[in-house]
């Protein structure tokens, strides 16, 4: 099925079964390094960091190279230069990565057009309807391997499975720069042997109280009665991860996804204390998230908060909506009431707003009379106002007095 090369990636020789293989993960390698490297090829082989160059900042993407020092995304700069002291660090380019990324897709496109991008840099794909055209899900993979590398100029690693989720264990599996072919006969055999953690939805704390009850593997996971899985985990989850142990998992493509929740954060260049400036950013965050969700046609079920300290503890808050409402006033006022509910034992690093269960507009029952009235007419209008003046020409009068220096917004975040 797979052999296994020095440094312990799994890969599919040529020619080897990929029968019922019909979906397939490709996931860019390094891809933010990658697109720098094609601009700046004196980066290759270096251990490249990608990251603004400021105390604050943290690593968006890290070479291979830089990987082996144990510099991972998300991670202090500071930290990760600790690490690797003679890392190169590179400010990101976002639009770059844009629009490199956008023609990856198309190139996925041009092969089948049920692709379901999942991030700026990776994309499941429904390859059963193209046979007649490229040849089997092993042959496919390998076609996208090498169209990428020649027409983007960038290296990628590809899985193929049966299900969406083993396809996406099979390209983590394989990388850098390589593919796998799970044959659907053989999914039990490849996942029995994993990490318990390696499933969806098995984060590290779940994997350590798994640990606890000497759930180890995947077949641990499978063999262990959901009910019992269920005291550690709660029943949703144990019964999503003894299906997906299983392998299980019922999941097409999307091609058209549905956004789950729409979300602005903001990481502050000095960590904060002041409680109403902080009331101040959650508003205006909150008038972000709505305007967003007004431009998709979708309203919000429910709100939360995001709180990152300066010792880098993260906690969450959220609550559900009585209706659903696409208004900024009524996000910030749920979300101030929620940050009234944290205790603040420390300053503040970051902080974020979240819309959450997201609905059609206009799909809730009407009430006898709007709460809200009032201010979806206001931001209506300054809905009319920015796209003919440009986002950010109207503000709310409180924003105007804050001489907090704020850094650009999060950027989207590439896969490891």
């Amino acid at each position: 099925m797979s052999k296994q090369d020095g440094s312990g990636r799994l890969y599919s020789p040529p020619g080897a079964d990929d029968t019922g293989a019909n979906f397939l993960h490709v996931d860019m390698d390094a891809f933010f390094v990658a697109v720098e490297t094609l601009d700046d090829p004196s980066l290759k082989g270096k251990p490249v960091v990608i990251a603004h160059r400021d105390g604050r900042s943290v690593v968006s993407s890290a070479s291979y190279e830089a990987r082996r020092y144990g510099v991972r995304s998300a991670m202090p700069l500071g930290m990760a230069l600790q690490r690797c002291p003679h890392a190169v660090v590179v400010p990101p380019t976002f639009d770059r990565y844009r629009e490199t990324s956008a023609q990856v897709m198309e190139v996925f496109r041009s092969i089948t057009p049920l692709v379901e991008p999942l991030s700026i840099d990776e994309a499941f794909l429904d390859v059963r309807g193209v046979r007649r055209l490229w040849g089997s899900p092993g042959e496919v993979a390998s076609l996208i391997r090498r169209r990428v590398k020649e027409e983007i100029g960038i290296t990628c690693s590809v899985g193929g499975a049966a299900t969406k989720h083993v396809a996406k264990m099979a390209s983590t599996a394989s990388k850098p720069n390589g593919r796998l072919i799970i044959p659907a006969a053989r999914t039990q055999e490849f996942l029995d042997p994993r990490p318990a953690g390696s499933l969806w939805g098995v984060g590290p704390k779940a994997a350590e109280a798994l640990a606890g009850r000497a759930i180890h593997t995947i077949r641990d996971i499978r063999e262990t009665p959901v009910e019992v899985l269920a005291r550690v985990l709660g029943a949703t989850q144990a019964q999503r991860i003894h299906e997906l142990a299983n392998g299980l998992d019922a999941r097409g493509i999307e091609t058209e996804r549905v956004e789950k929740s729409v979300s602005h954060e903001e990481t502050f260049s000095n960590d904060v204390s002041d409680i109403a400036f902080l009331n101040a950013e959650v508003l205006r965050l909150a008038d972000r998230v709505a305007v967003r969700l007004r431009r998709g046609g979708v309203e919000a079920s429910g709100v939360a908060i995001k709180l990152r300290f300066a010792d880098f503890q993260t906690i969450t808050r959220s609550q559900a909506l009585s209706e659903p409402t696409a208004v900024g006033q009524r996000i910030g006022q749920v979300a101030r009431e929620l940050l009234a509910s944290v205790d603040m034992r420390a300053a503040v690093r970051l902080i974020g707003v979240r819309a959450e269960r997201l609905v059609p507009a206009g799909s809730a029952a009407l009430a006898l009379w709007d709460d809200d009235g009032e201010w979806k007419q206001v931001e209506g209008a300054l809905d009319v106002l920015s796209e003919k003046f440009g986002t950010g020409s109207v503000t709310r009068a409180a924003f105007l007095n804050s001489d907090q220096r704020r850094p650009p917004e999060r950027p989207p975040e590439e896969s490891d």
